[in-house]
């Protein structure tokens, strides 16, 4: 029986329901003030084959891979019901090792049904530097701890083969079991959820999952129709000390839909910016919804127009033994910055000026807490807004952790923390502002910067000017100010004092 609009809507209404209510339930449970207060998760519900079906509005760089979390799992085991499976394993699956995926499947009248799963970041996974990025990685295991793709927990217990060699490996072993309990309750409560959607007889719901999926491919194909047909070009870089890693795309908009050639991109590098598949295919599923319609539903048919071309061994398709920290960050920033460039020569008007064009990862701590944040930058300006001040954007949508709890829970101060003025690019319709946040140390510790558009600045669109750089800067306890590399790891002591700077947007039009 086909499922009539209204049965879809409902439907499709109810599964983003449970996603977003994973995502309430993950942070509030949370231990740890980067999930609770920042917000650094998402959650999403899958079909049987592991196809996207709904998700939350949470991190586009989370939610595009996700997808290959599940997929990984799939392609290792015969699903087990009460079984949830982790992995953060970026070449299974994962996209950096902080973000730990754990997929539970979903079983009705005995058939599997669908999958959920959430994506966590975990402030510290262990590695060579507190917060498991350290600037001078150039191997994976330099980073942290590996999970490839394994039984995590079975009906509620967590198993040894994965939660201890976890917890030994991180620093801070309380948080962390804190927040793995957390996505646990998530994923239970979502599998509770859909048992109740689905009741006695699951057999409707197959049809239904599939008409959903076409629903959105339906949708996706007749917003690409408004786009101009061609191949368009375009070209931005990665900042590697003075030079720069070439990042280029052969963006083809067909009546068959769209495809996204990447070959031409650097090789990998041996730093920590190397991206993963998985992250690049995620910055082009952002992307499209830029510059479409953003009520097409989120989900895997909307995602069947598009096809992705890589060269396994660059920098935006690495592969092992390759560093990949900052590749989720701050890498799949400039792949989006360099696909909307590309779509901005098929949809004139409709696509904005670069924002800041990073995430301003900033990590701190020692052998007893772990404190990481993302600090937001100017937006770029669109065809018809000035871009927006101090906010998170691109493939990150993380909150500001507020200061009253950051200086409960560790051992600094935020002692300035404003907008930075005239840093948005000039133009017809202004570019946002960066911020600048001052924290000053109350114990030695190791500090690094994961930051990028400290050389090349924010472009602007149709005449725009560009949104004024980033910059690090690091006053020591004796008055000496050191300017701080992009991406960087030292030591702190007490007094010293960090001041971040970050990029404006890029300004629209002359």
């Amino acid at each position: 029986m086909t499922p009539t609009g209204i049965d879809l809507e409902i439907a499709r209404n109810r599964l983003r329901g449970i996603a977003e209510e994973m995502g309430i339930v993950l942070r509030r449970t949370a231990y740890s003030p980067n999930i609770k207060e920042r917000a650094d998760c998402s959650a999403a519900v899958f079909t049987a084959s592991g196809d996207m079906l709904a998700q939350a509005e949470h991190i586009p760089v989370h939610l595009g891979a996700m997808p290959a979390s599940v997929r990984a799992v799939i392609d290792r085991f015969d699903p087990e019901p009460g079984v949830q499976y982790a992995v953060n394993d970026p070449f299974a699956g994962g996209t950096h090792l902080n973000d730990l995926t754990i997929v539970q499947p979903v079983f009705a009248s005995g058939r599997l049904i669908a999958w959920v799963g959430n994506r966590a970041h975990h402030a510290d996974v262990g590695g060579e530097a507190p917060g498991s990025m350290p600037a001078h990685a150039t191997e994976l295991t330099q980073e942290g701890i590996v999970v490839s793709p394994m039984p995590a927990v079975r009906n509620g217990e967590w198993l040894d083969g994965f939660l201890t060699p976890f917890l030994e490996a991180t620093r801070t072993p309380s948080e962390r079991r804190g927040d793995l309990s957390a996505q646990l309750g998530a994923n239970q409560v979502a599998v509770q959820r859909i048992t109740e959607l689905v009741g006695d007889d699951a057999r409707p719901f197959a049809g239904m999952f599939e008409a959903i999926l076409t629903y959105g491919e339906r949708r996706m194909r007749a917003a690409i129709g408004d786009l101009d047909r061609g191949t368009f070009e375009f070209t931005d870089y990665m900042e590697m000390g003075d030079s720069d890693v070439a990042i280029r795309v052969a963006l083809t908009v067909a009546e068959e839909g769209v495809v996204a050639d990447f070959t031409g991109s650097d090789d990998q590098v041996p730093a920590n910016f190397n991206a993963v598949e998985a992250v690049t295919r995620s910055c082009l599923y952002y992307a499209l919804r830029v510059v479409t319609d953003p009520t097409i539903p989120a989900n895997g048919g909307s995602y069947r127009v598009t096809s992705l071309v890589t060269r396994p061994g660059s920098v935006v398709a690495a592969v092992p033994p390759a560093a990949v920290a900052a590749g989720n960050v701050e890498t799949s920033q400039r792949i989006a910055d360099v696909l909307l460039g590309a779509f901005a020569q098929a949809a004139r008007g409709r696509v904005p000026a670069a924002s800041q064009g990073t995430m301003n990862n900033i990590l701190i701590g020692n052998d007893s807490f772990a404190y990481y944040e993302t600090v937001a930058g100017g937006q770029g300006a669109g065809p018809h807004l000035d871009g927006q001040s101090g906010i998170q954007t691109g493939m990150t949508n993380t909150r500001n952790t507020p200061i009253e709890s950051l200086e409960r829970h560790y051992p600094f101060q935020v002692t300035r923390y404003t907008l930075r003025r005239d840093s948005g690019g000039g133009g017809l319709l202004r570019g946002g502002e960066g911020i600048e946040r001052e924290i000053t140390f109350g114990e030695p510790a190791t500090l690094s910067l994961m930051g990028e558009r400290r050389r090349n600045r924010p472009w602007g669109l149709e005449g725009g000017e560009p949104g004024a750089c980033g910059e690090d800067l690091l006053t020591r306890a004796d008055g000496t100010v050191e300017r701080l590399a992009g991406k960087v790891t030292t030591e702190v002591e007490p007094g010293d004092v960090l001041l971040v700077r970050t990029p404006g947007g890029g300004g629209y039009g002359k």
